[in-house]
């Protein structure tokens, strides 16, 4: 008998095995450069290209869409983006990518059905923002509902670090301007932090006010909230539900005061303009929360060229969108969680098989061929939305 290198069984026939794989798919990525005021991030850094494009996917980019971030075209274009000067031809690709929502004009350039990726920042959003991408059959999803694995929103997460961890930092830099070093030197009392909210911009703030040795009190209306941060903080602090009373008292004794507060559609406001005029002459307030309102009654937003005001001797910084200040770090942050996600699109074949197969992806899903799919903005907004389990199972 000829020897053959295969086995008795090996030569029996054998039943056929029909491939049910998922096809992969090319992605086309659009990169506009971000238009809106003070936006300085871009979404996805020459290094996230670089792994788009090694895995057979294009790229295009405006021309110095990434300058603000510290990132020059000629490192796009060595990671294997296209450059253009030419915005239509980028909002014509079928996936765009934006840290900003699109303005009005740059939808009327959006081809129909394409798919954006996004923030949507519902509060500055507009009934006629959805109608138009709606009359345009788009597909749009929102970094801001993207979930995780365990749940959490990986995007809201990461830039609420920053947010925090800035706050402190900024409350240092404007407390030079009084001569005082923010921390704690020998037989100098240190400096004294109260800090509204113990969410993640809470946690962040007062991890970075302990690491410069600052004295913290945090305060929250969530006794779980507040646990949750001692635990993470791996130490006690002084941390106390919101009383007017014992807040008062640590407000007239700090140096500077972090709101970190979060409403349901509007920041509570916790520190009355009282409690201010109470306050320390050259005490500094940062209020991360006035991107939905501000929790001092005193708040008033301020940009990124004038960021401060004096009120009742007090400094106040009340910047919206705080991470936008640390552009290439907050650039690296959304980078590093999209990108994932886009190479797990491709690798499913597309948008419509990847919000089957990733639950966290599909929430982020708030238009799907230009049907609403989200109930939230559904009643703010008044309009008819549909289930999106409903379309997509």
């Amino acid at each position: 008998m000829a020897l053959t290198p295969f086995t008795k069984q090996q030569l029996l026939p054998q039943e056929e095995k029909l491939e049910i794989a998922r096809h992969k798919s090319e992605l086309f990525i659009g990169i506009p450069k971000e238009t809106s005021y003070q936006e300085r991030r871009i979404c996805l850094t020459p290094d996230a290209v670089n792994s788009l494009t090694s895995h057979g996917h294009r790229v295009m980019m405006e021309a110095g869409a990434g300058l603000n971030a510290s990132y020059t075209d000629q490192e796009y274009s060595d990671a294997g983006a296209e450059i253009t000067n030419d915005t239509q031809k980028v909002l014509g690709c079928p996936m765009l990518l934006k840290v900003e929502p699109l303005t009005m004009d740059e939808i009327k350039m959006v081809n129909s059905q394409t798919i954006v990726i996004s923030a949507i920042q519902l509060k500055t959003r507009k009934k006629e923002y959805f109608e138009e991408l709606s009359k345009k059959k788009i597909t749009a999803l929102a970094f801001e509902f993207i979930k995780d694995e365990d749940g959490s929103y990986p995007a809201v997460k990461s830039l609420s670090e920053i947010a925090g961890t800035s706050s402190i930092l900024v409350a240092a830099e404007l407390m030079i301007g009084k001569g005082l070093l923010f921390g704690n030197i020998t037989g100098v009392p240190p400096t004294d932090v109260v800090i509204l909210g113990a969410g993640t911009v809470g946690e962040f703030a007062a991890k970075t006010a302990l690491g410069l040795g600052a004295n913290v009190k945090v305060f929250d209306n969530s006794i779980t909230k507040l646990r949750r941060l001692q635990n993470n903080l791996n130490q006690r602090i002084f941390t106390s539900t919101i009383q007017p009373k014992s807040l008062l008292k640590a407000l007239r004794r700090c140096d500077a005061a972090i709101g970190a507060m979060r409403g349901k559609d509007r920041c509570p406001v916790v520190v009355t303009e009282t409690m201010v005029e109470h306050m320390k002459k050259g005490a500094v307030i940062v209020d991360v929360s006035i991107d939905t309102g501000g929790c001092f009654e005193t708040s008033e937003i301020t940009t990124h060229e004038k960021p401060t005001f004096v009120k009742s001797g007090v400094i106040h910084y009340c910047v919206p969108n705080i991470p936008s200040r640390y552009s290439k770090t907050a650039s690296l942050s959304i980078s590093n969680i999209i990108t994932p996600y886009l190479l797990q699109v491709a690798e499913d074949g597309g948008i419509e098989s990847a919000i089957r197969c990733n639950k966290g992806l599909k929430n982020g899903v708030y238009l799907y061929h230009g049907i609403l799919t989200n109930q939230a903005i559904g009643d703010w907004f008044n309009l008819p939305d549909s289930d999106i389990n409903l379309i997509v199972f």
